[in-house]
Parts: structure tokens; C-alpha cells; sequence
């Protein structure tokens, strides 16, 4: 099996994972930011995602273009990055979509908001021929409005084009990765940082513009989220 099947194999085993472990994770993620940070606004909120996120993925892919400098070591560390990869995304989307009071309870939803996001423009085009609904922000209604008979049809489209187009994409990334004198590091870690501020700017397009202020009493219990247009990735 070649190193990109093992990352397409890897992916789709850590996707179905963090879409189930992930969830729990994200609201309380969520509810330790707003505790820790209790004058952000969503939209400082946010941004306070997108850094974390971002600072994330790229140590962990630094760390494992790094290891491929040590004889038999890079492989394994590099596909390891692609679950982490995977693991972050997830709840990086699941996070936002609790500041934005969306709770997809449903594991076909929670999955279509995620591929939706990781896959992009890609998604978008896909979910229009399928669903047969246009329009700019589809998070909330994944979440609440589209019947699950079409929540599954769009599943069944978009899986296997996320596990051949991202794994394809990652499994260059591990081969790339195996450059000796440290170049792999800076591959790495500059890699999974381009794919991570993709994966920023399609949540902004699938989630839309967020509210002002925290639903409920002004600060709020529930996390609705904030993206405006003004708002620039760190």
C-alpha cells in the first residue's frame, strides 16, 4: 500500500472518530474560553479559534517533517500528523459551530457540516446538485432544515471525494515530508498551515456572519459566533 492509501485510510478512520469524540469537546471548549476570556465577543472568540487551530496544526506538522531527518522514524510521525490534522479540523469545526448556537446532535449532520467545511467550494457545488437548495451559508441549515434523506444522499457524495481529494492532498504532504536537513520541517509545518487557512476561510463561507453579541443576557449561556467580513486570520 502506498504512503498516500495509508493516509486516505488513516483520515477516514480519524475522521469517524473525531466526529464522535470531538463533540463533547467542542461545547466544552467553547465554555472554558468564554470562562477564561469573559469580555471576548464572538467574534474575539473566534479569532482566538482560528490562532489556536492554526498554531496547532503547524507545530504537529513541523514536528513530523522534522522526524524524517531519523532513519525509520518519519513515516510513522508523518501519518500521525494526519490524524492530528484531522482531529484539530473537526473540532475546530464543531467549536465554531457551538459559538454559533448550532448543536448537530445527528452524527449524518455533524458529518456533513465537517466535510462541508474541510472540502469547500468543492462541497458547496456538490451540495447544490444534490440538495437542490442554493444559497451563501449552509451550517445552520444542515444542522436544522435539510430532511435526513438528503443529509444522506450528500454523505454518500461528499465522503469518498473528501478521503480521495483530502488523503491525496496529505498523502503528498508525508511524502514531501521526508526531505533530510531539516527541510522537512519547514515543508511540514508550512503545509498543514496553508491547509488549515483553507479550511478558516471556507468555515467563514459555511458558517456566514456571526452575531454581535452573545445570545441569551448579552454575555449569554449559549455561544452563537462571530466572523465579520472585516475580520483577518492571524
Amino acid at each position: 500500500m502506498s504512503k498516500a492509501d495509508d493516509a486516505k485510510s488513516l483520515i477516514q478512520q480519524a475522521l469517524d472518530k473525531a466526529l464522535v469524540a470531538q463533540q463533547p469537546l467542542a461545547r466544552k471548549n467553547v465554555e472554558r474560553l468564554r470562562r477564561v476570556h469573559p469580555d471576548d465577543t464572538p467574534q474575539e472568540l473566534i479569532r482566538r479559534l482560528d490562532r489556536y487551530y492554526l498554531a496547532g496544526i503547524t507545530v504537529s506538522g513541523g514536528a513530523s517533517g522534522a522526524a524524517g531527518i531519523v532513519p525509520g522514524a518519519g513515516i510513522p510521525t508523518a501519518l500521525a500528523d494526519v490524524t492530528v490534522f484531522t482531529e484539530a479540523s473537526v473540532l475546530y469545526t464543531l467549536s465554531l459551530a457551538e459559538v454559533h448556537s448550532l448543536h448537530p446532535e445527528d452524527f449524518e449532520r455533524r458529518k456533513l457540516l465537517v466535510l462541508t467545511v474541510l472540502l469547500g467550494d468543492r462541497a458547496v457545488r456538490a451540495l447544490d446538485k444534490v440538495i437542490g437548495r442554493t444559497g451563501p451559508h449552509w451550517a445552520r441549515r444542515i444542522v436544522n432544515a435539510i430532511p435526513m434523506s438528503a443529509i444522506n444522499r450528500a454523505n454518500k457524495v461528499l465522503g469518498p471525494r473528501f478521503i480521495t481529494k483530502y488523503g491525496t492532498k496529505q498523502g503528498v504532504l508525508v511524502l514531501s515530508k521526508q526531505v533530510p536537513l531539516g527541510l522537512g520541517a519547514a515543508i511540514g509545518a508550512g503545509g498543514n498551515h496553508v491547509l488549515g487557512r483553507l479550511t478558516i476561510k471556507s468555515a467563514r463561507a459555511v458558517f456566514g456572519q456571526p452575531p454581535s453579541n452573545w445570545a441569551g443576557d448579552d454575555r449569554g449561556d449559549e455561544a452563537p459566533f462571530d466572523l465579520g467580513p472585516g475580520d483577518s486570520t492571524p
